[in-house]
């Protein structure tokens, strides 16, 4: 019996099948962190916070992640990924801490801090941009606590900052590192040199010292030489 040889046509249907399957199941995989495509974020310098009306001491209770994102990680996922070296919470702990530190800001422990920082992460890498730019967005809350009161003020922070595209994955992992950085100090100097942390701190001041006064104890008025009782 004479097998008949597939016609070019049915020969090339195969051939796209098999590469349209095999590009189906590469477009489908996660990418995965390597030291090729992973970037480290980090300050060009520490943002000087405030001056306060006294030495004021913090201390960097939690970072917490709220942000929701399953892959908090991974900023870009295109062109085989690109990630973070750290995990955001971990960024920002560090970065807040190196800028508390270099004003003399920061509490060597929890029990020496005259305030306490809870940070909440809600947005760290990128966000929808428009066309080829990319768009940097770091957004955190911080509730700011005096520990010998129990008064608490929260007050939000955000940076923004937008790179150009590119075509070359060298020059779009710099160009997504350089915008998350300077979203990331934006952020910072939103917190560290807003008057909303200012006024924060100078109500939970006032509300300390209100109750200072409050809880002292009464000095007895001396009655006056004349209405002093006789001696016998």
């Amino acid at each position: 019996m004479q097998v008949k040889r597939p016609s070019a046509i049915a020969w090339w249907i195969t051939v796209l099948c098999v590469v349209t399957t095999v590009t189906a199941v590469a477009g489908t995989k996660e990418p995965q962190p390597t030291p090729e495509n992973t970037i480290n974020v980090q300050l060009s310098e520490p943002v000087r916070p405030l001056a306060f009306t006294h030495p004021i001491k913090f201390f960097v209770a939690d970072v917490i992640d709220r942000s929701g994102n399953a892959q908090p990680m991974l900023v870009y996922k295109p062109q085989g990924g690109i990630f973070l070296d750290k995990a955001p919470t971990e960024i920002t702990r560090a970065g807040l801490e190196n800028c508390l530190r270099a004003a003399n800001m920061l509490a060597s422990d929890r029990g020496s801090a005259d305030l306490l920082l809870s940070v909440y992460l809600f947005h760290f890498g990128l966000a929808n941009g428009s066309g080829f730019d990319f768009f940097g967005k770091v957004e955190f809350a911080v509730m700011v606590k005096n520990p010998k009161t129990g008064k608490s003020e929260q007050i939000t922070a955000l940076g923004t900052s937008i790179a150009s595209g590119a075509m070359r994955k060298k020059n779009v992992q710099k160009n997504v590192q350089e915008d998350i950085e300077h979203a990331f100090q934006g952020a910072l100097q939103n917190l560290l040199r807003g008057v909303k942390l200012r006024d924060a701190v100078n109500a939970m001041d006032a509300s300390a010292e209100s109750a200072g006064a409050q809880s002292a104890p009464s000095v007895p008025t001396p009655l006056p030489a004349a209405n002093k009782p006789e001696q016998k």
